[in-house]
């Protein structure tokens, strides 16, 4: 007993020497205050904050410290192995002072390749970096959102706007390029370029000059239980995450409410955006609340390199203009496919829960080249939605949205499913209880699946369903409510249509087509 006493008391001693001597210590710790920065919200600590992280980045890499207190600071540059960690109660507040912005840095602005004002947090060309914590980061961006918004092309320019023209005269344009000639482009406030391993985790963001979480070009990327808040109406085009040309992003546990999209998958806009060809892919976003947006989920517009393998579950919107949007046009090119939406719960919802839009600016047909976009092998499931519009698919003239499929769906709604253009679409229990007109419209589809589709309280003098230019459609397992002029209304050119396996007890009259289509309405 006397010898383990003794061993007991050597492994003490021996504890407390190691201790001592600081091998325990959080020596990859460089806490901001020791470089000079001040917690008293009015001294700048750009300087401070950048002595920090260098002097971690000389070590390998290290933690750079917020304890609790208000920060102001200009931007941010990331180092490789560096993670900013921002204990509970520290606010980083960053300047409204254009100038601190300068020099004007390499960055992508609305899919454009340019060089521009440096993002609030900033990162080219490097590896493991995080923000993470408790704590706050406030952009401050009304002087931003105010130059912008009240701009007017008659009125002299700034030298911001003459240092932007001499840095960009060979940049690729988009088809519209008077948003890059106007030459005062926001900065976002997080973006990563060409960048590997990103962890932003915990924090809260708010008021945000422009795009919030914005990696650029950057592979694995994890963002969690992140809380991004910008004012509905007052803050333009403050996107709450927005990955672009991005591999392998998780988006997951979030709160997020902003001045536009909620979330918004992106690779590139027109000419510049094809010309790089990096799609946006492997992207999963799970678990988490929208509130105010222009959209939830949103894929585009600027999507020319294309989008592919999206998974987005066991999310609430409220109060989101949209619910899932693909938007995307003529000239911006690229394909948007293999994406999955399952376990979404929609509530107040302005206009569309779904819509699959292919003509979001309007043009004239023009022949299929690298031009035009893709919409294409989307499975949506088990979805509870109460909108303006349950469903709109919008495909072009020469390239229709393909091989769509709606399964388990509840939607509640002043209009119901409009389909233009578009081809092998399915719907398999799917309850739409609209106000006005046809629970279904379809117009220009080919290849039609209607399985167990029904209303639960039919519009008077409406059809249930309506096709016009309809080829090559089977309805079966469906059991109208009373209360619709009849089941199905047929028109225009449309040939091929099926119903087997239906209940129109009913319906004594259940299909209305001119006499000329009898022949290609077949019922068993």
């Amino acid at each position: 007993m006397m010898k383990f006493d003794h061993l007991r008391k050597f492994c003490f001693l021996l504890l407390v020497v190691i201790i001592s001597s600081g091998v325990f210590a959080q020596t990859n710790y460089y806490n901001v205050t020791k470089f000079g920065a001040k917690a008293d919200s009015s001294t700048l600590n750009t300087k401070a904050i950048a002595k920090a992280i260098e002097a971690a980045a000389k070590k390998g890499g290290g933690t750079v410290y917020f304890p609790a207190g208000k920060y102001l600071t200009g931007p941010i540059h990331f180092k490789s192995n560096i993670t900013i960690y921002l204990e509970a109660g520290a606010e980083l507040h960053f300047s409204d002072n254009f100038d601190h912005y300068l020099p004007m840095v390499e960055s992508r602005y609305e899919g454009v390749d340019v060089t521009s004002f440096s993002p609030l947090f900033y990162a080219n060309r490097v590896t493991n970096i995080a923000i993470k914590g408790r704590g706050l980061v406030d952009g401050h961006g009304k002087k931003w959102w105010d130059f912008v918004e009240g701009y007017k092309a008659d009125q002299p320019r700034s030298k911001w706007q003459y240092m932007f023209d001499s840095l960009n005269k060979n940049i690729l344009l988009p088809d519209d390029p008077r948003q890059m000639t106007r030459g005062f482009l926001r900065p976002p406030f997080i973006q990563t370029m060409h960048c590997e391993n990103v962890l932003i985790e915990g924090i809260t963001i708010q008021n945000s000059p422009f795009w919030t979480v914005n990696p650029q070009f950057t592979n694995n990327i994890t963002i969690h239980a992140v809380t991004v808040i910008n004012p509905k109406r007052l803050a333009p085009n403050t996107d709450g995450v927005n990955p672009e040309s991005c591999k392998n992003v998780t988006i997951s546990d979030c709160y997020i409410s902003v001045g536009d999209d909620c979330i918004t998958i992106k690779s590139g806009k027109d000419l510049p955006g094809r010309t790089k060809a990096t799609p946006c892919e492997n992207i999963t976003i799970t678990n988490s609340t929208l509130m105010s947006g222009h959209g939830g989920v949103v894929i585009g517009s600027e999507m020319s390199g294309g989008v592919k393998n999206v998974v987005i579950s066991n999310c609430v919107f409220d109060g989101t203009d949209r619910g899932i949007r693909i938007k995307t046009m003529r000239g911006r090119g690229g394909a948007v496919e293999d994406f999955r939406v399952s376990n979404i719960v929609m509530k107040n919802i302005l206009y569309e829960a779904i819509v699959l839009n292919m003509e979001y600016g309007k043009s004239n047909p023009e022949p299929v080249s690298d031009r035009t976009p893709e919409l294409k092998n989307i499975r949506i499931s088990n979805i509870t939605a109460y909108a303006k519009q349950a469903i709109r698919i919008l495909g072009l003239d020469e390239m229709t949205v393909k091989n769509v499929s709606f399964n388990d769906l509840y939607l509640v709604s002043d209009l119901g499913v409009e389909i233009k253009n578009a081809e092998d679409i399915e719907f398999h229990n799917v309850i739409v209880n609209n106000k006005t007109g046809a629970a279904m419209k379809a117009t220009g589809v080919n290849r039609i699946t209607i399985d167990n589709f029904k209303n639960q309280q039919p519009v008077t003098g409406s059809s249930l369903i309506s096709f016009d230019n309809v080829k090559n459609a089977f309805l079966y397992n469906n059991w109208p409510a009373a209360g619709s002029t009849n089941v199905l209304d047929v028109k225009g050119s449309s040939q091929n249509i099926f119903l087997n396996n239906n209940n129109f007890n009913l319906y004594p009259q259940p299909v209305s087509q001119p006499e000329a289509l009898k022949d290609q309405v077949i019922i068993k």
